[in-house]
This record gives C-alpha cells, sequence and structure tokens, in this order.
C-alpha cells in the first residue's frame, strides 16, 4: 500500500486521541464555597428542574435538577454539598438516551446520599446511551468536601440532583453549569428535630439500605 494513504488514517487516529485524552480532562474548579450552597455534581447543561416525589429514600416531595453531559463535557462528578456519604446504592438497567425523561428511573445507575450538618443531597450517576461505565470512588461513611472529586461517567451520560423543595433554585433549563463551580440552589436551614427522616438531619436507615458499587 502506497505511504500516501495511511496519511488519512493516521490523521484519524490523532484527532481520536486528542478526544479521548480531553474527554478524561480533570480540571481544578475551585467555584464558590458556603454552608447553604448546592454546586453542580457534573458539567453539561440543565435539561430538568422540576418537583417530584423521591420514594425510595427519602420518600418525600423533592426539587430535581438534571444535567445532561454530552461526549464533549467533563465527565467528573463531584459532591454538591460538604458531608458524609450515607449511601451508595447500584441499579442495573436499561440505557436509553441520557435527554428521555425516562433515563432516570430506568437506565442503569448509582444513587448517592450525601448528609450535611442539617440536610441531605441526594445525586444519581446515570448511565446514558454511550455511557456504559460508571465509577465511584468513595466510600460509605467517608467525609466530603463540597465540590470534591467523587466518581465519573464514561462516555456521555446525565446527573441528577435531588433536594427539598424549599430550597431557592438558582438555575433554569438551558444554563450551562460546571461541575464543582456553578450554584445550583441556596439550602434553607432546617428546623431542629434529631429524629426528622428525609431532608432534614439524618436520613433513617441510610447506610444500611444502601449498598456501594464500583464499575469500572
Amino acid at each position: 500500500m502506497a505511504a500516501w494513504l495511511w496519511w488519512p488514517l493516521a490523521i484519524l487516529l490523532g484527532i481520536l486521541a486528542v478526544w479521548v485524552v480531553a474527554f478524561f480532562r480533570d480540571p481544578i474548579r475551585p467555584g464558590p464555597r458556603g454552608d447553604r450552597y448546592v454546586v453542580a455534581a457534573a458539567e453539561g447543561h440543565v435539561v430538568h428542574v422540576i418537583e417530584t416525589e423521591e420514594p425510595m429514600y427519602v420518600k418525600e416531595r423533592a426539587v430535581r435538577i438534571s444535567i445532561f453531559l454530552s461526549v464533549f463535557d467533563v465527565h467528573v462528578n463531584r459532591s454538591p454539598i460538604s458531608g458524609v456519604i450515607r449511601g451508595a446504592k447500584y441499579q442495573t438497567g436499561k440505557f436509553l438516551n441520557a435527554m428521555d425523561p425516562h433515563c432516570a428511573d430506568c437506565n442503569e445507575q448509582n444513587t448517592v446520599t450525601v448528609e450535611g450538618d442539617d440536610h441531605t443531597i441526594i445525586f444519581k450517576q446515570i448511565a446514558g446511551l454511550l455511557a456504559r461505565r460508571i465509577v465511584f470512588t468513595k466510600q460509605i461513611g467517608e467525609k466530603v468536601e463540597r465540590g470534591e472529586r467523587v466518581g465519573l461517567i464514561k462516555f456521555g451520560s446525565r446527573t441528577d440532583i435531588l433536594m427539598d423543595p424549599s430550597a431557592e433554585i438558582q438555575v433554569k433549563i438551558g444554563d450551562r453549569v460546571k461541575g464543582g463551580a456553578s450554584i445550583l440552589a441556596f439550602l434553607g436551614k432546617s428546623p431542629p428535630n434529631e429524629n426528622r427522616v428525609g431532608w432534614g438531619t439524618q436520613l433513617v436507615g441510610a447506610g444500611a439500605e444502601h449498598q456501594q458499587h464500583r464499575r469500572r
């Protein structure tokens, strides 16, 4: 084969190599830090901001903010708040397009519960049509800081963040956000009640009911 015929292949492979390196980039994101801030758990575009039922863990109404990650976005996931990992439950499932509203329930995903000083946040790493690998690097009981790296979803996906409906939402559909840097919401202070189940101080049974899972 003539040498010139290899040039298109070499160029194609070079472009592919650059894209793979870019995909796994992990930029420093200092971002804003405040006790009531909920920061983006992923980079991408906000596709849903809705109030819905959360029947699995807190069993209360919740605001859900969904962030779609294209193959060109940074795919590192970060903790939305400072707190303790109380649960991480992996669910096998389908690989619907991450833009599909049903993917939050049907797709393969990892659901993480972070308990702060007086509030709880749940976020989901959801596999998409191309994303077939979800990585979660923390242990149940481990402390995390707001914006800290906690995992990765490979090749196109979605991240959902669920919080108390009383939160003051700072984003809307179509907004572009950066993981660990963009503010999604401000949390109000929960009334003191040590036995409150749900979005308050304690998420009773979270550590026992959830199981940690890593998939590489």
